[in-house]
């Protein structure tokens, strides 16, 4: 299993220069991947061009771009160029968002969301592999486009999917999925079974399974706890997320979080790599002094395999 961290769901405003840093770090120290949180700040994408060019190794991905401000035929150029400033060491995440923010705030309809996804994807998969974009659907209809970027190979692709149809979607049609606020139980029987069962009958290999986690290094969990659970609030009334929460019978994002000495973490970390996570993406919470630099540290001294 792959070990990164997240960089844009701790709430922290960092300047695109401090990004770029933490980046460079996260490689010298030897972790594997840095993922972007694409929220009401930088552009995910942009900013993993930049820091593409800054670094040499490392992976990178977002954790997630929101699909309906962007046709997907300009995510995928985006995609490709960051693919390209990288070395082709960026992963494209996508997904849905929610609709308080895509219908409430932006003015798109969220009738469909599945549907809408679907036709994304037929869209979108054929162009980032090089192929020539031909599909008529009732959001999207694309003919005769393919895209000629220098340097870029196939974009990896891995899909925000949570629910039932979201999950056989990402199976089927993408690469994977990349997830937040899903527990380990809702991991294994939930998320993992269904990614695979859709892949399967596709005829698709196993996909990549990008797991997000709020994580701490500390001696006092539960203080800890309670300070990520009021940064975090908003996730846990978020519906989908809740929904997951629900169905692995937690209270609140905290009680999902990865919080306790470094016996805790390992036995967790390795717990997900046993169920079939592939990617662990950490979400530091820097809820206590020194708390960053130590589970960053943590985290680079442990390989799962």
């Amino acid at each position: 299993m792959k070990i990164g961290i997240m960089i844009g769901a701790d709430g922290v405003n960092n300047t695109l220069d401090d990004v770029v840093k933490i980046a460079q770090h996260a490689e010298k120290i030897g972790l594997d991947s840095v993922w972007m949180a694409n929220i009401f700040s930088f552009d995910a994408i942009t900013t993993l061009a930049i820091i593409g060019r800054e670094t040499s190794q490392i992976a990178l991905g977002t954790a997630v771009t929101p699909t309906y401000p962007r046709h997907p035929t300009a995510i995928a150029q985006q995609a490709m160029t960051t693919a390209a400033a990288s070395g082709n060491r960026f992963t494209l995440g996508i997904g849905l968002s929610h609709q308080v923010v895509i219908e409430n705030m932006l003015g798109f309809s969220y009738d469909k969301p599945a549907r809408h996804m679907r036709e994304y994807l037929s869209v979108l998969m054929p162009l980032i592999r090089g192929e020539t974009a031909a599909f008529n659907g009732e959001e999207y209809r694309v003919n005769g486009v393919k895209l000629d970027v220098p340097g870029a190979a196939a974009v990896p692709v891995v899909v925000a999917a949570l629910g039932p149809v979201m999950l056989r979607l990402a199976g089927e049609l993408a690469d994977g999925t990349n997830t937040w606020m899903v527990g380990p139980k809702t991991m294994e029987s939930h998320i993992i079974r269904r990614l695979r069962d859709g892949a399967s009958a596709a005829g698709r290999p196993d996909p990549r399974v990008v797991g997000g986690f709020p994580v701490i290094l500390t001696n006092k969990p539960d203080a800890a706890r309670e300070k990520i659970a009021q940064n975090l609030t908003i996730y846990g009334q978020l519906p989908s997320y809740r929904a997951m929460l629900d169905r692995e019978g937690a209270a609140g994002p905290a009680d999902i979080a990865l919080a306790g000495d470094e016996n805790l973490l390992r036995g967790e970390i390795a717990r997900l790599a046993s169920i079939g996570v592939t990617d662990f993406n950490a979400a530091i919470m820097d809820v206590e002094d020194g708390a960053y630099a130590r589970t960053l540290e943590f985290l680079a001294s442990i390989k799962v395999d």
